[in-house]
């Protein structure tokens, strides 16, 4: 216990660095955090809940990575990001704001959790797009976080794309349906901000797809306009995989961290960080990734 607390602590240090005036911003996605259909030890279970184990190391990666705001996927509804806020009082970290967005998937949410209230959160349940000759639906919504710093406020979007599974034979691997998600989000944030040189944001999320995809770079770019920069992240040991597929024992890149051009002078060591401690293996198929700025 003792080694797994130092391990956390040795990464916290090695991400923030000297104690100046930071600001960190994660993005997890925490694998059903709520009843799902799911493989434990006794089997095949229905409508089960993440075992308690998991949720413990859960708890010690979040706590490892001390956030000031975390995005989180794959979440429970509101009562489950309660009980895993007042889980994390009882054990030193107190997140004071929470918020689940309503979506078309009834069991896998995006939500956020803040150790200070934001000075606004507005979910978008009803962004729309064109796909294959129709309108397609963002699936798990979006969420606009606004941040008051001593630099000024700065925007958070939460995103959680489309997974690969489709029941499409004209769109395999939903790639097509995350690039559509992915445009109608980029047209919202430039309506939000629309000189991104000088803006500062964050896009963060599971996009369910690589660095090189259509939706990771539809995000960041329209035209020749530069919106985000995709951020370098890797893992103390130089990986930087944050998705393992483990009925295939496969290792991707799916979670990541974007920052507008008029934010990224203030990303500490120009990159992200992708925790892990020695729970991360335990608590989710996915590893967080977390972004420090440092505030002039």
């Amino acid at each position: 216990m003792r080694r797994a607390w130092l391990a956390g602590l040795a990464w916290l240090l090695g991400v923030v660095g000297s104690p100046a005036e930071t600001l960190r911003i994660a993005t997890y996605n925490v694998e059903n955090y709520g009843a799902a259909d799911r493989m434990v030890a006794a089997g095949y279970r229905r409508d089960y809940p993440k075992p308690e184990a998991a949720k413990a190391a859960l708890r010690a990666v979040i706590r490892a990575m001390a956030a000031d705001l975390l995005i989180l996927q794959e979440m429970g509804g509101p009562a489950y990001l309660e009980e895993l806020r007042r889980d994390l009082r009882a054990e030193g970290l107190d997140y004071a704001f929470g918020h689940v967005v309503d979506g078309d998937d009834e069991n896998r949410y995006l939500a956020v959790l803040a150790r200070r209230p934001p000075r606004a959160v507005k979910p978008h349940a009803d962004l729309t797009f064109r796909y294959l000759g129709g309108e397609g639906r963002l699936k798990r919504g979006l969420l606009e976080v606004t941040l008051a710093t001593p630099a000024g406020d700065i925007t958070v979007w939460g995103v959680h794309l489309k997974s690969r599974f489709t029941d499409r034979a004209d769109d395999p691997m939903s790639a097509t349906r995350r690039a559509g998600e992915a445009t109608a989000i980029r047209d919202l944030i430039l309506r939000r901000h629309p000189a991104p040189g000088a803006a500062r944001f964050v896009v963060l999320g599971d996009f369910n797809d690589g660095p090189n995809s259509q939706a990771v770079r539809f995000t960041g770019r329209r035209g020749k306009t530069t919106i985000a920069n995709l951020l370098p992240a890797s893992d103390s040991r130089g990986e930087t995989w944050t998705y393992a597929y483990r009925k295939e024992d496969t290792y991707q890149r799916v979670d990541h961290i974007l920052v507008s051009p008029g934010l990224q002078p203030l990303v500490a060591d120009g990159k992200a960080a992708i925790c892990d401690v020695p729970e991360t293996m335990s608590a989710s198929d996915h590893r967080p990734v977390v972004v420090t700025l440092r505030l002039p």
